[in-house]
């Protein structure tokens, strides 16, 4: 982790939830020699993450009683203890570029800015330019300005009123899928987790409405999103997408209409 004089600019901290991450987490963390302090939040991993974690001088904390994804990286933000955040997957890469628009904001750091952060996520053989997968999200802020919201999934960081936005140059790159089983796997656990969230605020859902959101998924990304212009994978994604949406409603519908689902 970064040397450099704290007199120089503002400390930052990097947080990473993980769970049998070992495949990218070395990657992820060698992008990661700058920063100050890395927080690591295990959930229970039955491979290398955490002894990978730890050879890197990250702060591991194991809490395997899962939360949902908003409260597992507010955990890893109370456990930070340096002036800024970057928030990362374990399946994301910081690009040299990127590092260097995050210093230059610590040169001279403002106190009221949440940092937009451009992914390109590696999928089945390529980054994804198109299909609403070449995303922006906010990742680096201030420690005490915000954090994330309570959801179970698509957590997301809170921007409180007044706050401003600024978009860094450079990307992150995100090697979220190494195969379809893992897509599978990955998409299944966000299907149970949205319906949780959903069955637990009392919502219903039907089949029609699952095939309406599929379709409609399926034209945003390929054609509105343009997708097609991602190849093969921009289809095989658009498609894998519009089945993943009707999964979730479709569990949904389950739940409510099979008594012995009901029961678990």
């Amino acid at each position: 982790m970064s040397q450099q004089s704290h007199q120089e600019r503002a400390t930052i901290s990097a947080i990473i939830i993980t769970k049998n991450e070992e495949q990218i987490l070395p990657e992820c963390l060698a992008s990661l020699d700058w920063v100050d302090e890395i927080v690591v939040v295990d959930s229970g991993s039955t491979d290398n993450t955490v002894a990978i974690a730890e050879a890197a001088g990250a702060k591991v904390h194991v809490n395997a009683e899962w939360p949902g994804f908003g409260k597992q990286k507010q955990l890893a933000q109370s456990l930070a203890t340096k002036d800024w955040v970057l928030a990362i997957d374990a399946d994301e890469v910081i690009t040299d570029e990127l590092k260097a628009s995050m210093l230059e904001v610590l040169a001279n750091p403002p106190k009221d800015t949440l940092f937009i952060l451009r992914r390109t996520t590696w999928v089945f053989g390529r980054f994804l330019k198109h299909s609403g997968w070449y995303d922006k999200i906010v990742r680096f802020y201030p420690r005490e300005l915000t954090g994330y919201n309570d959801a179970l999934v698509h957590e997301k960081i809170i921007e409180p009123d007044g706050v401003k936005k600024q978009t860094l140059n450079g990307d992150m790159l995100h090697y979220s899928y190494r195969d379809l089983h893992q897509y599978l796997v990955k998409s299944a656990f966000y299907a149970k987790s949205w319906a949780d969230g959903r069955q637990a605020r009392g919502k219903k859902s039907s089949i029609g409405q699952g095939i309406t959101h599929a379709l409609g998924c399926f034209l945003k990304m390929y054609v509105l999103k343009r997708g097609f212009l991602d190849g093969k994978q921009g289809f095989l994604i658009a498609v894998l997408s519009a089945h993943s949406t009707f999964v979730k409603y479709a569990d949904l519908w389950i739940r409510a209409n099979d008594s012995r689902a009901s029961k678990d």
